[in-house]
């Protein structure tokens, strides 16, 4: 073995022997102690950690091959049956496709609670017919999806694998979860449906790994996004001349938003991501639109520049009448919510759940400088007040929702998987 294999599986042992306390300590008093002072190792866990790291290419074979079967907006389906197979074929016999499309399969503890959804989702923002092949480029993956969210797709397999495995005993079920629905236009239906019909009342730690790295979300980004229609009557450029123009109502109302004032903490956002209206260039169009994105991980800075935006529309679309005084052609507009996400940034870095996951990632030798605020599945369940966290799934990755994302597995790749191991048999309750 190798002197840096050493040194990884000792840091790997001090953090396994933080799980070997009795399961009546509390997890908090856990956490505070020193973790060089933990002993003894539990047998269980070090073995789980070391196949993890042997059999990191079929963990890169899962990510590859799961990412070539499409998975387009609200058409999640052969993906998720693809996913629920594979589930089966770890052991899951009793994996299943839920009323909304996720895929469900739970790992029995020794008793009912407590009870930890690991998750990753189905969804990608591509459209149907993308070509979703992936491409070996030197080091690289490249293919829509390979990071965000196959990988965390891929990490959930080989924790759900080496666990069936190595027969790992935990106090409380752990629910493994392929959600749909993730992505924006999704507004996070799958998860929403998890944490408030299949599993209300029953979530006490939710974890999403989502992309690449070993980064650690804490708090939710909140969102507000809409499409916005300005309509009218239309008519000929030339012959109609004088009418309100539902573009141009457009055009005014994104010019106001692109001149509205946000905080910088907390940090506030806004964007128009899409516009659209019009038939021909000589035709004064029936419908000029756009569709606006505005973020926050206040509810309450949200909130005020969902006010500030629906001002800034409606000032427009009186302005566009009032430049016309003598025409009796109708303008009106109407907003059409796109998803809502809510922002939630209560949950501290001293939380529980939020430690054990800086701590394990300490132990795999990846240790996280500090959190961060973003918009995933944990959104829904931190606004039920749920402790959840989001994590990355290992090696790193780059372009995003993009035609060229790239996810490369480097020399550290299988310390994703063994993250998500370490922080879902915490939370869970390892038994020997």
């Amino acid at each position: 073995m190798s002197r840096r294999s050493s040194s990884s599986l000792l840091r790997v042992a001090v953090f396994a022997a933080l799980l070997a306390a009795p399961l009546a300590a509390p997890l908090a008093a856990l956490l505070a102690a020193p973790l060089a002072a933990q002993a003894p190792v539990p047998p269980a866990l070090v073995p789980v950690l070391q196949q993890l790291e042997r059999d990191n290419a079929w963990t890169v074979e899962q990510q590859v091959s799961i990412c070539e079967v499409p998975a387009p907006p609200f058409k999640e389906q052969a993906r998720a049956a693809e996913f629920k197979r594979r589930l089966e074929a770890l052991g899951f016999a009793g994996a299943r496709v839920d009323a909304v499309g996720n895929v469900i399969a739970e790992r029995p503890g020794a008793v009912a609670r407590p009870v930890t959804i690991l998750s990753a989702h189905l969804d990608t923002v591509f459209p149907e017919g993308t070509d979703v092949t992936v491409r070996k480029v030197g080091g690289e993956l490249h293919g829509p999806g390979i990071g965000d969210d196959c990988r965390g797709l891929a990490a959930l397999l080989a924790v759900a694998r080496v666990f069936e495995q190595h027969k790992v005993r935990t106090a409380g079920p752990i629910v493994f979860v392929g959600t749909v629905g993730e992505e924006g236009p999704g507004n996070l239906r799958g998860v929403r449906h998890l944490v408030t019909k299949e599993y209300a009342g029953r979530v006490d730690h939710f974890i999403s790994v989502d992309g690449a790295g070993i980064g650690i979300t804490s708090r939710a980004v909140g969102s507000h996004r809409y499409t916005v229609r300005f309509k009218g009557p239309g008519g000929h450029s030339y012959g109609a001349f004088g009418m309100p123009n539902p573009i141009h109502a457009a055009g005014r109302a994104i010019a106001k938003l692109a001149d509205l004032k946000v905080p910088a903490s907390p940090r506030t956002t806004f964007n128009v991501g899409v516009v659209g209206g019009g038939t021909s260039v000589n035709s004064i169009a029936m419908e000029g639109s756009f569709e606006l994105d505005m973020r926050s991980e206040s509810a309450e800075a949200l909130q005020a520049l969902d006010q500030q935006a629906r001002a800034a529309i409606e000032a427009a679309l009186g302005e566009e009448r009032a430049r016309w005084p003598e025409s009796r052609k109708a303008l009106d507009v109407v907003m059409d919510t796109i998803g809502i996400r809510p922002a939630d940034a209560r949950q501290a870095d001293t939380m529980p759940i939020v430690r054990a996951a800086l701590a394990a990632a300490r132990a795999v030798g990846k240790p996280v400088a500090r959190t961060s605020a973003s918009s995933t599945d944990a959104n829904v369940p931190l606004a039920l007040g749920i402790p959840a966290i989001t994590v990355g799934g290992g090696g790193t990755g780059s372009g995003a929702h993009g035609s060229e994302e790239r996810y490369e597995d480097g020399p550290d790749g299988h310390k994703g998987p063994q993250f998500v191991a370490l922080l879902v048999a915490q939370l869970a309750g390892l038994r020997r």
